[in-house]
């Protein structure tokens, strides 16, 4: 396996992460991620298979986190946030008398409340959805930064019955993005912070914040 089953804190933690673009020298000297390649269903796939593969083994995480970068055009540029709750804006069956927002026949919530026991690392909404978002498409989706993964990964999660953390640092939604360049100017910065957030983790972890949080 290229990934890991870290240590912090006394808990068995597995890391999974969308883009090698996302994993700077921060994350490599603290994490050995699973890489789940981009979006939804590759999220979803590369998170059940592995949890599968670990749980086949005897050897399933007591918790899932997943990081990476996500846009927003409200939050701070650069910033890391713990994530809140996490919806999916793909899904819509209104049509047919669903909620939108929920898959038919599943008992989902539109949004999905996740723990944040980091202290110090602000929590906000975040949209998982397989389109890359920006400019005005922002004006139609209720949360605060969006990505693609998250809530496959969480699916994953719930299939296995464990719990998930969001780490989210934002690095792209001030402007409008037209080429991969927008994407990655802020990556350096995202993932300093989001290995100073894993410090944080581990010191919640530590602290017992994390078991109070799913209290």
């Amino acid at each position: 396996m290229d990934h890991a089953i870290e240590s912090l804190g006394g808990r068995r933690i597995l890391f999974v992460m969308a883009a090698h673009a996302e994993y700077g020298d921060g994350l490599k000297a603290r994490i050995r991620p699973l890489m789940t390649g981009v979006g939804p269903i590759e999220a979803a796939l590369h998170t059940g298979v592995a949890l599968g593969e670990l749980k086949a083994a005897g050897a399933l995480p007591d918790l899932v986190v997943s990081l990476g970068s996500a846009g927003s055009r409200t939050l701070e540029q650069g910033e890391v946030y713990q994530v809140a709750s996490v919806s999916w804006r793909d899904i819509d069956a209104s049509p047919l008398g669903f909620v939108k927002g929920v898959t038919p026949f599943l008992d989902h919530p539109v949004e999905t409340p996740l723990p944040a026991p980091i202290d110090g690392v602000p929590a906000a909404r975040l949209s998982t959805g397989s389109d890359i978002v920006t400019g005005l498409a922002y004006d139609a989706i209720d949360a605060d930064m969006v990505d693609m993964e998250t809530f496959a990964v969480l699916r994953a999660c719930q299939r296995f019955g464990l719990p998930l953390i969001g780490l989210r640092g934002i690095s792209d939604g001030a402007a409008d993005l037209h080429h991969y360049d927008d994407w990655t100017t802020l990556l350096h910065v995202v993932d300093e912070r989001l290995a100073a957030a894993i410090d944080g983790l581990e010191a919640a972890m530590s602290a017992g914040l994390f078991e109070a949080e799913r209290r």
